[in-house]
């Protein structure tokens, strides 16, 4: 932390000096927000943390709401989106696609590095109160369960890879629906009893809907918790002008760390509002174990795929598990930070 904050202190003067005769010539970005809620809800989050950044950076800040993370990575590609906070499927994707480049981390408000998928069902739900409760009933498919959007980490890739691919099943041969949803409609869809079983992660439901819909929180209860996802990566487009990045980088980075005690107050409590505690320096290097998680998903559909060849499957699981050996050395050699 001493270190970023003399990276950041340095950065500073040297920005102090270029923003005088940049003043006449405002800079604006286009900031990707992912419409999980409303838009009145998700600008009260992030309202706050964007106007900070404004102040800080001297640049201005424009919201770009995107219905899901293909949308978002979709604008991003068409360079429509400068920067969004992605959760770690999507920032792949957007990496691989759309021309992002992870450069920050989020800070979880309890400072932590990190969250979790989970599972839940309705409180009133006796019969399922375990993620094996739920395995057990894949016999009769008599669960309607809601996973996450394809390019969600904790809703869709996480309980793949921990969940499905683990015990060798496909969701399509243990349910009776399975439909694909944001973490709230997944959550709200539990809480009005429509489906019985869905995936979200913990701060969708103990901070998001906790605050904005307590009475439908209070319906949830949590039956099955991941192992640590890292926190979400924040990406900018890797050609986005550098004189851009960098006071991005000195406003986001100084977030509720730099300013007189007045500013550093008022710039917590608005990323608290926001549901985090600032950012971190972070890199690419970031989604390397979430891509071996992605290989191993893709090996599970490879195997249950019904329209490949027994050779088919074979070459293309080699295939697959030599990228995972691939990523596995690469951690080695650049672990994140």
């Amino acid at each position: 932390m001493q270190t970023v904050v003399k990276g950041l202190a340095a950065m500073a003067i040297a920005f102090a000096g270029t923003t005088a005769a940049q003043s006449e010539d405002v800079q604006e970005v286009n900031w990707g927000l992912l419409a999980v809620e409303s838009q009145e809800n998700l600008m009260a989050r992030w309202g706050p943390v964007i106007e900070a950044v404004e102040e800080k950076s001297g640049l201005k800040i424009n919201p770009f709401f995107a219905t899901d993370y293909t949308g978002v990575i979709e604008a991003m590609r068409f360079k429509k989106v400068d920067v969004v906070l992605y959760g770690n499927k999507s920032a792949m994707t957007a990496v691989d696609r759309a021309g992002a480049e992870v450069f920050a981390q989020m800070i979880e408000t309890d400072g932590s590095r990190g969250y979790h998928s989970i599972l839940v069902t309705r409180k009133d739900n006796d019969t399922i109160n375990s993620l094996e409760d739920v395995l057990a009933t894949c016999g009769d498919k008599s669960l309607n369960f809601g996973i996450g959007d394809p390019q969600s980490t904790s809703g869709f890739l996480v309980p793949t890879t921990f969940i499905f691919a683990a015990n060798d099943i496909n969701p399509r041969d243990c349910f009776k629906t399975v439909r694909n949803a944001s973490h709230e409609a997944n959550l709200l869809t539990v809480a009005n009893n429509q489906i019985d079983v869905a995936t979200a992660n913990n701060r969708a439901l103990h901070f998001r809907l906790r605050k904005n819909n307590p009475e439908a929180a209070d319906k949830i209860k949590e039956i099955w918790r991941s192992p640590l996802i890292a926190a979400d990566p924040l990406a900018w487009r890797a050609d986005l002008d550098e004189s851009i990045k960098s006071k991005l980088y000195f406003a986001i980075m100084g977030l509720g760390r730099l300013g007189d005690p007045e500013r550093i107050q008022a710039e917590r409590t608005a990323l608290q509002n926001g549901g985090f505690m600032g950012f971190v320096p972070s890199s690419n290097s970031q989604l390397l174990p979430f891509r071996e998680m992605e290989a191993n998903k893709q090996i599970l559909q490879v195997k249950s795929d019904e329209t490949m060849s027994d050779e088919e499957k074979e070459a293309k699981i080699k295939e697959l598990n030599a990228v995972i050996a691939e990523v596995r050395e690469l951690v080695k050699q650049i672990p994140n930070m």
